[in-house]
């Protein structure tokens, strides 16, 4: 049985029911080498084709995963070649950072720059359903962006707003302006600040879905990474601090946890990790990269396991005892990408 969330709309636009464990593509072309077509879009429909009707599978992409919007074009070749999926599925786009890089960019030319650029690419193959800004831009009030967002969807661009990375006050102010239909931050057992919990929380309150991605760690907690040389060179993992030599013995012990209480229960420790993300609210979806079918399957399967008050007690026991050394990022990074905007 798959485990569903509502997206809710506005006044306009009708609520969606899609599986709680959505479809990450950043990893498709954001690597040192992309992802072949074939490849891909096996990973991408064995998702969808094993949702039942009525529930649309959520796809998460980017304008900026990858050169010269290659995230976007693959996407709509996908949907090119397979139409009959466009209405099986939703479909997250995160934009609104400068047109040659990463700095949030909230003005209303950019917006709308963000967003054409997002449906030239997608060439009419697939509506662009949520829009989501993909960092929260500190020169630009809240409610001045999702001003221009609603302007835009009135215009018919687009039909849901998202936010990314924000803070639980931030989403509030946002959704007093426009309901927000989803906040995606990173939410996992190896990333649970005290941040993801108040968004969450507030998230729950005003029925916002809340989309977790990275729920396993960006590949730490799958059992696949034993040492710092297996992320495999331009990687961008390399970069980041929980990853790095100093950092990595001591945090594979939390992994190794995670490991040995999904043995016991007979599940891969990725489906653990993603029962334990969807397991923190109803309105919690994991999302999980995948470019493989097998794996697409596996991290499915995730959002059908339910940990007992037992199991959750031994995990909590172990996060209240255990402290991830690394930030999520790295110092250049987490300054310049504004997490917690």
């Amino acid at each position: 049985m798959v485990a569903t969330v509502t997206l809710k709309g506005s006044a306009s636009q009708p609520s969606i029911t899609i599986a709680n464990v959505g479809h990450g593509l950043m990893g498709f072309t954001w690597v040192p080498k992309p992802v072949a077509d074939e490849q891909a879009f096996e990973s991408i429909k064995a998702g969808i084709d094993a949702l039942p009707t009525g529930i649309k599978a959520f796809l998460n992409g980017g304008e900026f995963y990858g050169p010269d919007r290659s995230n976007l074009y693959l996407i709509s070749r996908f949907f090119k070649k397979y139409p009959e999926y466009a209405d099986r599925t939703f479909l997250s786009i995160k934009g609104g950072t400068g047109a040659n890089d990463l700095t949030p960019n909230s003005s209303p030319e950019n917006l709308r720059r963000s967003v054409n650029t997002i449906n030239e690419a997608l060439g009419g193959a697939k509506r662009l359903d949520l829009f989501e800004s993909a960092r929260v831009d500190p020169k630009v009030p809240i409610e001045e962006t999702i001003k221009n967002l609603k302007a835009l969807i009135d215009e018919g661009l687009f039909d849901y707003i998202g936010l990314s990375e924000c803070k639980a006050e931030t989403l509030k102010r946002a959704h007093a302006v426009h309901p927000i239909a989803a906040v995606e931050i990173e939410v996992s057992l190896f990333s649970y600040e005290e941040e993801t919990k108040k968004v969450i929380a507030t998230a729950g309150e005003l029925g916002v879905a809340v989309i977790g991605y990275s729920p396993v760690g960006r590949g730490f907690l799958t059992g696949g990474l034993t040492k710092f040389e297996d992320i495999p060179e331009g990687d961008m993992r390399r970069h980041l601090t929980r990853f790095q030599p100093e950092n990595f013995g001591h945090n594979l012990e939390l992994a190794h946890a995670v490991s040995t209480i999904a043995k016991k229960k007979g599940v891969t420790p990725a489906q653990l990790a993603i029962g334990w993300v969807v397991q923190l609210g109803p309105h919690v979806v994991a999302l999980p990269g995948s470019s493989k079918k097998v794996r697409t399957l596996e991290n499915l399967g995730g959002g059908d396991v339910t940990l007992s008050a037992d199991e959750l007690e031994e995990i909590n026991t172990i996060l209240g005892s255990f402290t991830v050394k690394g930030g999520r990022y790295n110092d250049a990074m987490e300054s310049h990408m504004h997490l917690w905007g």
